[in-house]
């Protein structure tokens, strides 16, 4: 009978079971499971006799070297295929979060303690295991570090929705921050997110316009039933104006022209999370919610969201059709929703996906007052972005550093744990264009927030004051109606 473990450590190689053959009776498809390549305890210590072969004194075996059960063959990441004893076959949560594979074996932990190993980690991540019989298990294939990656997941308050615990914003991959990024380009990060653990990815058919639900929906086509997409509807839209953007427009009738035409261009048959992305003044948010329940009745749409909407449209909007999900800015500099917001979505169930969770960038450690950005950035008119608030602002990131160099991670990484630990009902969705950096977001997950250090994140916070306003006054008029 495999052995039981809460976590896998780095050098264990994980998949999901795709095939079982006849004799297999302690696994089925679908199932997480884990073979460990450096195991060949003598079950007499003190650490077998707890559970934890992994820590044998006595193994005999070493990581990528010969052994006894294979015949001299080197394996983990040497050769198309292995296979194991039966006792080396872990099952392992679901929900496992491998997404910190890069840091050292000290970090590991193991029921609470931690692993003697002082070399660097390795993982191999397989996409697909078979099971022969409950005594074998041939790897199918090897894929690199990092590859098919294990995702906690999270779910968005009391509607069922459940997605990774770090979502990927998709706009600026085509719209906010300069050029969009080469389609190809985009498609593959996609992609390579989704093997990485990711779930769920955020768009609207404003960014671009069109184009970035365009490149989300060709993205994500192969893994559709995998993945939750988000989209919002709720501005008028002309492309070929100079301005595309010319207001809110929410009208019942508009509302489906823009679900139909979304379906179309993410190339699915229904938007699994609909929000409206700003509140529009001249539609009352009642006849905003009955559309979108029509179009959850008619199964076009699973969820309905609001996004940057006030306390009280939120409540009148969740007695017509219950919102599942609030979008809207939140980050350690912009905590203004803490005070009635996230209590609100408490008391009614509600999911909060913060967008910005890295403020638009600059909590990454990587903006100066110095940074010149491209003449189609967006930041470019924002306050907060003015040079001498960057200076200003930069004692955020300071502290974000400082808690960064002591739990081995980046500033990016703090300030997204910072928010996953806040409320286990909230999904950050950072964007960005770089698949290293999709890496070091998903990194965040794994990075383990003790109340001392959120308290001492908090304390040293109350004492900065973040200059400049986070929207110029025109945008700001359209949030928190």
């Amino acid at each position: 009978m495999p052995t039981v473990y809460p976590i896998v450590p780095g050098h264990e190689i994980v998949g999901r079971v795709t095939k079982v053959g006849s004799a297999v009776t302690k696994f089925k498809p679908g199932n997480f499971a884990a073979v460990g390549c450096t195991v060949d305890s003598d079950s007499t210590c003190r650490e077998c006799r707890a559970g934890l072969e992994q820590f044998c004194p006595n193994m005999t075996l070493t990581f990528n070297m010969p052994d006894k059960h294979l015949g001299g063959v080197n394996y983990c990441g040497h050769s198309e295929s292995i296979v194991v004893d039966q006792r080396f076959v872990l099952r392992v949560p679901s929900n496992l979060n491998l997404a910190g594979v890069g840091r050292r074996c000290e970090e590991v932990l193991f029921k609470d303690r931690r692993c003697r190993c002082r070399s660097d980690a390795v993982m191999c991540i397989l996409s697909s295991l078979t099971l022969l019989t409950d005594r074998q298990m041939p790897l199918v294939f090897y894929k690199r570090i990092f590859e098919g990656e294990i995702m906690q997941k999270r779910k968005l308050g009391k509607s069922n929705l459940e997605v990774s615990a770090i979502g990927l914003g998709c706009m600026g991959l085509s719209f906010g921050y300069g050029p969009a990024v080469d389609k190809q380009e985009a498609i593959s990060l996609i992609r390579a997110a989704v093997e990485r653990g990711v779930t769920f990815f955020d768009t609207a058919e404003v960014y671009g316009p069109f184009t970035n639900e365009e490149v989300v929906g060709e993205a994500l086509a192969p893994f559709r039933s995998q993945v939750v997409i988000a989209t919002k509807f709720g501005f008028k839209i002309d492309p070929k104006a100079e301005r595309a953007l010319s207001g809110t427009d929410s009208r019942p009738e508009h509302i489906k022209e823009v679900a139909e035409a979304s379906l179309k261009r993410l190339k699915t048959d229904v938007i699994d999370l609909f929000y409206q992305h700003r509140v529009d003044p001249d539609v009352p948010i009642e006849d905003v919610a009955g559309t979108v329940k029509e179009l959850i009745q008619q199964g076009k749409v699973k969820h309905f969201g609001l996004s940057e909407a006030g306390v009280k449209t939120i409540r009148r909007a969740h007695t017509v059709q219950p919102v599942a999900v609030l979008q809207s800015e939140y980050s350690l500099w912009w905590r203004e929703p803490e005070a009635d917001v996230i209590p609100m979505l408490e008391e009614l169930g509600i999911g909060f996906v913060p967008f910005s969770p890295l403020g638009k960038g600059f909590l990454t450690g990587k903006i100066s007052e110095d940074t010149k950005f491209d003449k189609g950035d967006f930041r470019n008119i924002v306050p907060r972005f003015l040079p001498e608030n960057r200076k200003a602002n930069q004692a955020v990131v300071d502290l974000l550093g400082s808690i960064a160099q002591k739990k081995r991670a980046t500033p990016a990484q703090i300030a997204l744990a910072w928010l996953l630990a806040q409320k286990p009902w909230i999904v950050p969705i950072p964007g960005t264009t770089k698949l290293h950096r999709v890496e070091e977001n998903i990194g965040a997950a794994a990075v383990h927030l003790t109340p001392q250090d959120l308290r001492q994140i908090d304390n040293a916070a109350s004492k900065i004051t973040v200059q400049g306003a986070r929207y110029p006054e025109e945008l700001q008029k359209m949030v928190g109606r």
